[in-house]
This record gives C-alpha cells, sequence and structure tokens, in this order.
C-alpha cells in the first residue's frame, strides 16, 4: 500500500524510499531501510514498504497526472506567489499557530545520530518547535544546544512561549535561509548536525543549492544535514489542480505557500 514518497537521508549519502507523509507513527516503527514486506497478510501494519515499487502502469499514471496539472497561473500572479514567501508562512502560523504539525518523536528512529553523544543542532524551518522540543525531551540538559530558525516571526514567537524554552538549551531566531549573504547567530564552523524537515522544498528551486552551500559554513568537520522532504508523485502532488504549478514539480498550495517534489 504506497501513500507517498518522499525523500530521507544525509546531504552527500542520499536515500530515497517510499515511505509516508505522516508524522503519526510511533518511534518504536522500524527504520526505514529495514522495512520488508514478508506476509501479504501484513500489509497493513505499516503504510509504507521499502522494497515495494511501482509498476509501469501506476508510474505512468502518475507521470500522466503531473502533466494534466502542469498548468500554471498568469504571470503577474505567479510574480506574487513567487515573493514575500515569509508573508505566506507567517500567516498560516497566525491562523494555525502550533496545532498543524505533530511533534516529530520519529526523529530518533530515522536520525539516530541525534540522540548520541553531546551536540550542537540547528533546526532549519522550526515552525512551532516540532523538531526542538522532542529532542530536548528526549536529551539530558548537558547533552544537547539546539537552535531553531524561521523565517516566520510569528512561527518563532510561538516556539519562545513554549513552556520547555529556555535560552540556557536552545535559541529560536527569525533568518531568511535563502538569502544571498546568510548571517546567524552561530558561530561558522560550530554545529555537529543541522536538520531540514520538509523544509527545501518550501524554497524555490533556483535558491535551494546556496541555501545548502551557506548552511555547510555552519558545519563542523564531519558534521551533517539531516533532511526528509517529499518526493515525486507524492499523493498531494497528483492532487493538485491545473493552475498552480510554478515550474517543473513546484506548486502553489491554495494558501500562498509552496512546494517543490524532488
Amino acid at each position: 500500500a504506497v501513500v507517498s514518497t518522499q525523500s530521507t537521508g544525509r546531504l552527500g549519502v542520499p536515500s530515497v524510499m517510499i515511505t509516508t507523509n505522516s508524522e503519526t507513527e510511533a518511534n518504536i516503527r522500524p527504520q526505514f531501510g529495514n522495512r520488508f514486506l514478508k506476509e501479504e497478510a501484513d500489509v497493513f501494519s505499516h503504510n509504507a514498504w521499502d522494497q515495494v515499487e511501482w509498476d509501469e502502469e501506476q508510474e505512468a499514471s502518475a507521470r500522466d497526472m503531473v502533466a494534466k496539472n502542469s498548468g500554471g497561473p498568469s504571470a503577474d500572479v505567479q510574480e506574487v506567489l513567487l515573493t514575500n514567501s515569509w508573508e505566506k508562512w507567517d500567516k498560516f502560523y497566525g491562523v494555525h499557530a502550533n496545532r498543524f504539525f505533530k511533534d516529530r518523536h520519529w526523529l530518533f528512529t530515522e536520525f539516530q545520530e541525534l540522540k548520541e553523544g553531546t551536540r550542537r543542532v540547528l533546526e532549519v524551518g522550526c515552525g512551532p518547535g516540532n523538531t526542538i522540543f522532542p529532542i530536548l525531551e528526549h536529551c539530558k540538559e548537558d547533552q544537547v544546544f539546539i537552535y531553531g530558525c524561521d523565517f516566520s516571526p510569528t512561527a518563532v514567537e510561538i516556539v519562545k512561549s513554549h513552556s520547555m524554552y529556555n535560552e540556557e538549551r536552545c535559541k529560536a531566531f527569525v533568518c531568511d535561509i535563502s538569502a544571498e549573504d546568510l548571517s546567524m547567530p552561530i558561530e561558522e564552523g560550530s554545529l555537529d548536525f543541522i536538520t531540514m524537515i520538509f523544509v527545501l522544498s518550501a524554497l524555490n528551486p533556483e535558491d535551494m543549492q546556496r541555501c545548502v552551500t551557506n548552511l555547510s559554513r555552519y558545519l563542523k568537520p564531519g558534521g551533517q544535514i539531516l533532511f526528509r522532504d517529499y518526493g515525486r508523485y507524492d499523493l498531494a502532488q497528483l492532487r493538485f489542480k491545473n493552475g498552480q504549478c510554478l515550474g517543473d514539480n513546484f506548486y502553489a498550495r491554495g494558501d500562498g505557500t509552496k512546494v517543490y517534489f524532488f
């Protein structure tokens, strides 16, 4: 039962897997890469299996659906959608606050590096703290310091209002990671990990490489960027209507936020 496709991995050594968009699965689930359907009767015990692949007919159907929804808006509307992205997300968090996304307790299953040793972490696109607070909850006080940035001031204020927010353990700040001259209140070369969970897909595709290159300056030698994002032919992509496409596999949602499918 293939629900959606996502890409999960460490930049530099990516792995692409058929997986699910749900963030509500228990953290005791097997790590992706270790989910193999052995008995047909077990097919619904998970909503994704690592060795299950689409057949040619399914993939052709998905390509056809993408082709049909690839019409874009007018040039004027597209220009509005491609500018001031922070305003769309700020409005989103103004409406939904911390009620839309769920805390990512699966982090320690997929990215086991986050639960070992003393480390400094940056969560990019932190939203209302769905990565920050599970990490703080899981780790001892002297094991981790986590930064969180978002280009939505409203999201950052939601993080700071959380009962667990303590600047001795975490620091949230407003930042546009797509900026040409990225500057953050973090010492360059000081981070063990940077997490990007459904973040790259929110950027204009032409900004992605610059963003990753700029962020890498803040990693220690051997540090890693851990990412998870939408994969090509995700059901969310197939459901877009004609007129919402801004470019190849790049769309505007009804609220003006954008999403790219890798």
